[in-house]
């Protein structure tokens, strides 16, 4: 993965838009660059353009929303509306760009952040949602965002504190830097669900222990067994005794409630009689007399239907002339109305067909009315239709609107003919043809000018690259023999240092030798050298005190030596590289200038053998287009008009007959609905006529109906009186008087039978409770009541009690009975759940505990083992001297550093100076940028802070090994810092500067 172009605006304190673009000078004459500028001046803003744009997501503040800029000013530059962060990035499948942006509405509320991913082979986005661009992203580059930020991001602070933490910080901190905080949790759930299967296993193991503990001894067991036999046996003769006492209790029960009875139904007797005595005091006269009458009652009360009926008629015929006196009324008012509609006042008997004709004649008039406006309506659309594309409406006036589009159409006429005159060239017959022919020229004259800016494009790709190829050939020219030079000045260096530093060691090696010095004697053999003669046993030769000095100052001079060979050896690869690069490139495209212009002169000099300026070319075959799409226009105008104006004299002639039928009509009838007023007419006539001949038909009937029930009256008066003076009354008066209602007599006759049954039935009911009482009597014993419910009440107390103790004896055997089930159920099943939380057991006693800590400490333990490998292997090249290593048990918790310029002596990273704790974070940053990026490709890297604590010769030779890196590697490296010394010896650099209003400016140089 390698990171190609940075693009961003309004992004923290860097106002307005900014791109860092590492595919073009200078980035691609050194690939080693530094981010300068003063704290606050938005140095690690850089890197949270990457990170946002990516993944939605900046290191300090974690996954990035709308309510997060709100509310913590994020992100946002003070007082902008919008913000974007792009990243145009290099991946194994091809070469995309992120893009996050926000921005606010038209009320200044800020919308909800997008994202897109683009394919730039494409151009196009890819179709994917905003919240699915981080996961893609992911994908493409094989890295997750936090793997991300620990191989491309890397930050020096966690590492120095990581390297001087305590074991227990350190597994933190190396749990965080990596992200293999999962190994905690796996311990953590291993424990939890130990715990959890266990737990059921321990809660029903007790179950077991409570059970075991209620359990019965055997010896108890056949006791109770024995005893509940016995008392068994002792309860069957107790139950047969008791039945035969509960017997006798309820026959004793069963006389007593029959003579209970028995009083009842006495009383009853004595109520029913009296009753019946008071009814007929009450209701027996009544009923009597309705008794002499009711053999003529059907006569009685037809003669009272037949005196109603008179008086019902009597007043019927009161109304009936009420009702023929409204009628009259009524045929006179109608009569008034349909001579007022008709404007003349027709006979009685032509009324119907004087409306049907009037109706008919208005329906004519309507009709020839509709058709004009029909007419008028349809010749409106056709002109309309016809006139279309002209702007003309007719608006009333149609005189004026005729002289109107008289004058439109000599416009148009001469406009055409303007027209005509400048398409001479155009067949103007066959003017689609001809447009499509203009079309295809057009369309191969954009296409022409298209390859030709392509070519003129390749072109200028060509000059800059050969430009940029003679540079860097000017440059390249002397780097081999300043190289080979300044390894010939490093080999003598590196003599003179091997001859000074074996004289330092013979000084030292002398100095060793003074105490055996003062043993020499003479003429005896020196134990070293055998000689006999001991010239510097008492005066020595002077020290060169200066020695020390002098190797030092060579190997410094041997180091920036080293230095500068390793840069200009750096910089000669690079730029070799790089003049590859360009030749292949500069090939490339030569090959592609003369295949496009051969296939443009091939295909396009044809439609312009003149050589006319493409633009102008492509100009005036659209405007040729556009005067023909003109001519079109104008030429349909021009006959739309010519056909409008006939239609327009018609529609005036339609217009003066149509005015000329409606006087007629208003003059005639002014009403809504002809029909439906001649009907309303009509049958308001018919309704009354129908009224008339009604009222005059009743009037008979009723005269009639009066006549025939008086005379029927009579008769039956004659007929009634025997039978009234038979039953002793004056007249039919007093006879209807004696004469119940129908219903009132039922209801008293019924009720008299009804007292009179239940009588009966006492009687009866009263004489069967005694033959029943004589045979319980019969039955029953002399001993009274009192001495029989006393030995009921032993007996059953004796039973109640051992029935009592042969069920406790019961509950305890069962009891027993269904703990030993229980215990056999329980031991069953923990049979089977022991087997299956086996390898829980196992895994809890390997790597579980309550906070994670055992599986966590083993795991991270490995991590610190590989990145210790992967950290020395980076040391050795920022560093000979230090190699990392985990501590001893006797040692500090903090991690070691083996000195081995100290004959490999090891002290606590807490005991190192500043400059050499940066340079251990460096190797351990680099170190966890491998380990997370193993499968991944990674080409840029970020590497942020921490070089301002580096004395300027540790600081060249950490430069020197970026450098390396970077060479030999290709990747981009950008250090971050504000060290000035950077400035000087790292020529490319984005460097950042702050103003006055709180904004920041960005520049790249070099």
């Amino acid at each position: 993965m390698k990171i190609l172009k940075i693009e961003f605006e309004n992004i923290n304190s860097l106002k307005g838009k900014h791109e860092i673009d590492f595919t073009k000078v200078p980035f691609t004459v050194s690939s080693l660059f530094a981010i300068t500028g003063p704290t606050g001046s938005g140095k690690s803003t850089i890197l949270d353009v990457i990170s946002l744009a990516l993944f939605n997501m900046v290191p300090r503040l974690g996954k990035i929303s709308k309510n997060d800029i709100i509310n913590k000013g994020a992100l946002l530059t003070r007082n902008q509306k919008e913000a974007f962060a792009k990243v145009t990035y290099q991946a194994k499948k091809g070469i995309y760009a992120s893009e996050w942006s926000i921005s606010t509405n038209r009320n200044n509320n800020l919308r909800d952040y997008e994202m897109f991913l683009y394919d730039l082979a494409t151009g196009k986005p890819l179709d994917y949602k905003k919240s699915d661009v981080p996961s893609k992203n992911e994908e493409l580059i094989g890295l997750s965002y936090n793997q991300f930020i620990k191989s491309v991001l890397l930050a020096q602070g966690d590492f120095a504190q990581f390297l001087k933490a305590k074991k227990d910080e350190r597994g933190e901190l190396l749990e965080k830097i990596t992200g293999t905080g999962i190994y905690r949790q796996v311990g953590i759930k291993v424990y939890q669900k130990f715990k959890k299967v266990n737990a059921e296993i321990e809660d029903r193991q007790r179950e077991i222990n409570v059970l075991q503990k209620d359990l019965l001894e055997e010896e108890v067991l056949q006791e109770l067994t024995t005893a509940l036999t016995q008392k068994s046996g002792m309860c069957e003769p107790l139950e047969k005794e008791t039945r035969e006492l509960e017997r006798l209790k309820e026959l004793k029960k069963n006389i007593s409630s029959q003579q209970e009875q028995i009083a009842a139904q006495e009383k009853l007797q004595l109520n029913a009689s009296q009753n019946l005595i008071d009814f007929e005091k009450e209701k027996g006269e009544k009923l009597k007399q309705h008794e002499q009458v009711q053999g003529f009652a059907e006569d009685l009360r037809k003669w009272q239907n037949l005196d109603a009926g008179c008086r019902e008629i009597k007043e019927e015929l009161a109304r009936h002339a009420g009702d023929v006196e409204k009628n009259r009324k009524g045929i006179s008012q109608c009569l008034e109305n349909i001579s007022r509609f008709l404007k003349n006042e027709p006979a009685t008997e032509e009324i119907e067909s004087s409306l049907q004709a009037f109706s008919r004649n208005v329906r004519k008039l309507q009709q020839q009315r509709d058709e004009k406006l029909s007419h008028y309506r349809n010749l409106q659309e056709r002109f309309d239709l016809e006139l279309r594309e002209v702007p003309f409406k007719l608006n009333g006036d149609l005189k004026a609107e005729e002289l109107k589009l008289q004058e439109m159409k000599t416009a148009g006429e001469n406009r055409l003919q303007e027209l005509q005159d400048q398409l001479k060239e155009i067949d103007l017959q066959n003017v689609e043809t001809e447009k499509i022919r203009l079309r295809e020229l057009l369309q191969q004259g954009r296409k022409a000018q298209q390859e030709w800016v392509a070519i003129e494009n390749l072109s200028a790709e060509i000059e800059r690259a050969t430009k940029e190829e003679k540079e860097l050939l000017g440059q390249v020219a002397n780097l081999p023999q300043e190289v080979a030079s300044a390894k010939k000045e490093m080999q003598t260096l590196q003599k003179d240092v091997e001859n000074l530093q074996l004289r330092k060691e013979n000084e030292l090696l002398k100095a060793s030798l003074e105490q055996h010095r003062h043993n020499l004697k003479n003429g005896e053999p020196c134990p070293l050298c055998g000689s006999t003669e001991h010239p510097y046993a008492t005066h020595l030769p002077a020290k060169n005190n200066t020695l020390q000095e002098e190797l030092l100052k060579l190997k410094k001079e041997l180091s920036a030596m080293e230095r500068q060979v390793t840069s200009r050896e750096t910089s000669l690869a690079h730029h070799q590289k790089r003049i590859g690069e360009l030749q292949l490139l500069i090939q490339e495209n030569r090959s592609k200038v003369e295949a496009q212009k051969r296939h443009f002169e091939e295909v396009f000099l044809k439609i312009n053998p003149a050589g006319k300026d493409w633009e102008e070319f492509c100009n005036s075959s659209e405007k040729k287009i556009s005067l023909l799409d003109e001519f079109e226009k104008q030429n349909r105008k021009l006959n739309a008009i010519k056909t409008g104006l006939p239609i327009l004299t018609e529609i005036q002639n339609v217009l003066v007959e149509g005015k000329k039928i409606k006087r007629e009509l208003d003059g005639l009838y002014s009403g809504k609905d002809i029909d439906t007023d001649c009907l309303e007419l009509q049958n308001s006539w018919t309704s009354l006529q129908h009224q008339q001949n009604s009222l005059t038909s009743q009037g008979k009937d009723l005269n009639q109906k009066l006549t025939n029930k008086t005379a029927e009256l009579k008769t039956l008066e004659k007929l009634l009186h025997p039978s009234i003076s038979e039953a002793g009354c004056k007249d039919i008066s007093e006879a209807l008087q004696r004469l119940l209602p129908e219903t009132e007599y039922s209801q008293l006759n019924r009720k008299r039978e009804e007292l009179t049954s239940q009588k009966g039935q006492i009687e009866a009911s009263l004489k069967t409770l005694k033959t029943q009482l004589e045979e319980l009597q019969q039955k029953d014993l002399p001993q009274n009541e009192e001495n029989l419910l006393k030995q009921l009440q032993e007996t059953k107390a004796q039973l109640t009690s051992l029935n009592e103790e042969c069920e406790e004896l019961r509950r305890k055997l069962r009891n027993d009975k269904e703990r030993r089930a229980q215990i056999a159920a329980i031991e069953e099943d923990l049979k089977e759940v022991k087997g299956k939380i086996k390898r829980w057991e196992l895994l809890n006693q390997l790597v579980g505990d309550a906070t994670g800590k055992k599986f966590n400490d083993f795991a991270q333990d490995l991590s610190l083992s590989q990145l210790l490998i992967l950290a020395n292997r980076r040391l050795q090249d920022l560093s000979d001297r230090y190699r990392i290593d985990k501590p001893l048990e006797d040692e500090d918790d903090s991690l070691v550093a083996i000195d081995e310029h100290m004959g490999g002596q090891r002290r606590s990273v807490k005991t190192l100076s500043g400059g050499e704790t940066f340079l251990l974070s460096l190797s351990m940053a680099l170190a966890l940028s491998d380990l997370a990026s193993r499968n991944v490709e990674i080409n840029s890297l970020f590497i942020d802070e921490g070089f301002g604590t580096l004395d300027p010769e540790t600081l060249d030779q950490t430069l020197d090994t970026l450098e390396k890196l970077q060479a030999e590697s290709s990747k981009t490296i950008g250090i971050i810092s504000h060290v000035d010394s950077l400035k000087e010896r790292i020529a490319t650099q984005i460097r950042l500067s702050r103003n006055g209003q709180g904004y920041s400016s960005l520049e790249v140089i070099g």
